[in-house]
């Protein structure tokens, strides 16, 4: 087979055609049609009747093609090696009847069914006769010799038109065969290129439902990014407002039994109690500004970009002049984090000594640059947290690059598209 070839009218342009396997998966998906063709007549005329005679029973016809299309759209892939994915979308709402009015609405389905039709009343008929024709000839001329060896009165009628009487003629029309059948497997090839384009312009996805199905795809990220940011602040309040005020509570017991307590084993006991609730405390308000900054709620992304600079290990240089205007939630709280993993991975392998953090809103994007002066050569495909952030900012559409060169200097660039109403 020609490993380049995707279809037999490309295996026939690249000249390897007969050296291939694709007369053979030609042949098989031509008369594949045999296997499929008779039950959806019968199917096709059982549902007409039935809608006749109970007319409701007449709406099923409607769907008869959606059966017909998911086995022509998978027999498809005998003579074409691009799949070709449903077109139908998901339904929106759970139910047999969400599904079945979307269906209805669909112009694939009515696809599908003119597919169903035509496939069920002609085109298994002249695939079958097709098959028999380029196939039947020349394997009929190639076993004359055979033929007249069989033959009980010493002469054979071939192809019911030519009688045979003696070897010579037996072998000639043998001949012929051979010559024949290259010609005809090379139209028998045209024949399932033909017929494979016909089936995938009816039965595969268009244009337009394609950018239907991708819109669709983008929306439910956005609805899987905000719900994952409401979970977020839901886990954020619970912390703060439970766990962290019982510690508070219980530091300041602690504190004072600490205080009443007299001089001795006891004493010393409840100050060690004391200072690690002290540090659980400071780890939990760690954690809680972590999970969803309270300044990136309170006062907006410039703001928290600019406490982040402060808390950094390595001095960092802020340029925040450029007004930030307050941006959908999902798109701040992924800005933030990204910035706040590129200053941790720069304080712990960079080696830098300054690094320099930029911010600012084009009216249509999001822009922010963070660099360093250190020893550079980072590798974000050999494993790093920024993977995982630029996974979270490829679903907003944006893009996370790193241009790090031996001896430096390391940058972080960071594009969401974010535009803001004026």
């Amino acid at each position: 087979m020609d490993d380049l070839a995707r279809t037999p009218w490309q295996a026939l342009a690249r000249g390897r055609y007969l050296r291939s396997a694709w007369p053979w998966r030609a042949a098989g998906y031509l008369a594949g049609s045999a296997l499929t063709g008779p039950p959806l007549l019968l199917g096709l005329v059982l549902l007409a009747a039935a809608g006749v005679i109970a007319f409701p029973l007449l709406a099923l016809l409607g769907l008869a093609g959606l059966p017909t299309g998911a086995v022509e759209r998978r027999r498809l892939r005998i003579v074409d090696a691009d799949p070709a994915p449903t077109p139908h979308r998901t339904p929106t709402g759970p139910g047999l009847l969400a599904w079945a009015r979307l269906r209805y609405r669909e112009q694939a389905t009515w696809r599908e069914l003119a597919y169903a039709v035509l496939h069920g009343f002609v085109l298994w008929w002249v695939d079958l006769a097709a098959v028999a024709a380029l196939l039947g000839l020349p394997v009929l001329l190639l076993t004359t010799p055979l033929q007249l060896a069989l033959a009980v009165d010493g002469e054979v009628k071939v192809l019911k038109l030519c009688l045979v009487a003696s070897w010579p003629a037996a072998f000639a029309l043998a001949a012929a065969g051979a010559v024949l059948l290259p010609v005809l497997l090379h139209l028998l090839g045209a024949l399932a290129g033909a017929r494979a384009a016909l089936t995938r312009a009816l039965l595969a996805p268009r244009e337009r439902e394609l950018r239907a199905r991708l819109g669709e795809v983008t929306l439910s990220r956005a609805r899987l990014v905000a719900a994952f940011e409401a979970e977020r602040r839901r886990i954020e309040r619970d912390l703060h407002d439970g766990a962290q005020q019982r510690l508070v509570a219980l530091t300041m017991t602690l504190g004072l039994a600490r205080l009443d307590a007299p001089a001795g084993p006891l004493a010393e006991r409840l100050a060690t109690a004391h200072a690690e609730a002290g540090r659980v405390l400071a780890e939990l308000r760690e954690l809680i500004h972590g999970i969803h900054p309270q300044v990136l709620t309170d006062y907006g992304l410039a703001d928290a970009l600019a406490d982040i600079a402060e808390r950094s290990a390595v001095p960092v240089a802020a340029d925040l002049s450029a007004a930030l205007p307050r941006l959908p939630e999902s798109v701040e709280a992924a800005a933030y984090f990204a910035v706040c993993e590129a200053l941790a991975n720069i304080g712990r392998h960079s080696g830098a000594g300054r690094a320099a953090l930029t911010a600012r809103h084009t009216g249509d994007a999001l822009l922010i640059d963070v660099s360093d002066d250190g020893r550079g050569g980072a590798d974000p495909a050999a494993g790093s947290g920024l993977t995982g952030l630029a996974d979270r900012i490829a679903v907003l559409d944006g893009t996370l690059t790193i241009t790090s060169p031996p001896g430096g200097p390391t940058v972080l660039s960071l594009e969401i598209p974010c535009p803001v109403s004026p």
